[in-house]
């Protein structure tokens, strides 16, 4: 069966919602036995539980993966449980939006110590486990901002840029190792994070707002976590076996049809 992943052993960051639950339900759906890292205790063992449910492998610990502490005891456990990890997905991260000048040093360290130190912690301890293991796939979540200049996106662009940068390196690093390293660019995702900014922000407006962004894309909607999945899946894959050091847009056009 293309893109199976019986047998391995993936280990997905922000799994209790939106891109990051749809890649570890598709993993799991593919065979992988799946490890969900998430912060939101509730939410991430709900994705777990239902997994479970389904006939899957699936095993949820709680991360906050700004801490190196907590990053290195949840991959302890999945290391322990499992004897192996295959597959490493950094999903986990968080917005900003505002440009420079309305971006204060709180803001762009909690930025920095999520989406730029998160992966950095993530990658430590999964390429350490890998590297026992014979080799693995791993796919960073950056962003279309990784890509191109974005209005209001100053502290979000800066670490999606390092995303990227830190996938180049790593798939440079560990070529010898049979470790490949990729990072998937996406535009606007349907996902609870924009439902939520859109209550926030335009109560009253969320329909009109929501309308608005989709037709910014040039395919004329925002993506779904589902589809962000599917080219995960594809680079966690044997059959990318070829790929490495590449960043991947998923972004209805917006990088090239402009």
């Amino acid at each position: 069966m293309p893109f199976d992943l019986s047998g391995k052993v993936a280990a997905i960051t922000g799994a209790g919602s939106g891109i990051g639950q749809s890649i570890a339900e598709l993993f799991a759906r593919q065979g992988a036995r799946a490890h969900l890292l998430d912060l939101d205790s509730d939410a991430g063992e709900t994705v777990a539980a239902r997994l479970r449910a389904a006939g899957h492998t699936a095993t949820f610990h709680r991360c906050d993966v700004a801490s190196a502490s907590e990053v290195k005891a949840a991959f302890d456990a999945l290391f322990s449980q499992a004897g192996r990890l295959d597959i490493l997905v950094n999903n986990a991260g968080v917005s900003h939006i505002g440009n420079v000048e309305a971006t204060s040093a709180a803001d762009l360290d909690r930025i920095y110590s999520i989406n730029i130190k998160g992966v950095y912690h993530c990658l430590q301890e999964g390429i350490a486990r890998m590297k026992l293991s014979g080799g693995g796939a791993i796919v960073n979540m950056a962003s279309i901002a990784s890509l191109v200049g974005l209005e209001e996106r100053f502290a979000y662009s800066m670490s999606k840029g390092a995303v990227l940068t830190m996938t180049l390196s790593v798939a440079a690093d560990y070529l010898a190792h049979n470790i490949r390293c990729n990072c998937i660019c996406p535009a606007r995702i349907h996902t609870p994070f924009v439902d939520g900014f859109l209550k926030r922000h335009y109560p009253g407006q969320e329909r009109e707002v929501f309308e608005k962004l989709s037709r910014a894309q040039p395919i004329g909607r925002m993506g779904k976590p589902e589809e962000v999945a599917a080219l995960a899946l594809y680079l966690c894959s044997d059959e990318a076996a070829f790929v490495t050091g590449s960043a991947y847009p998923i972004d209805g056009g917006a990088t090239s049809l402009v």
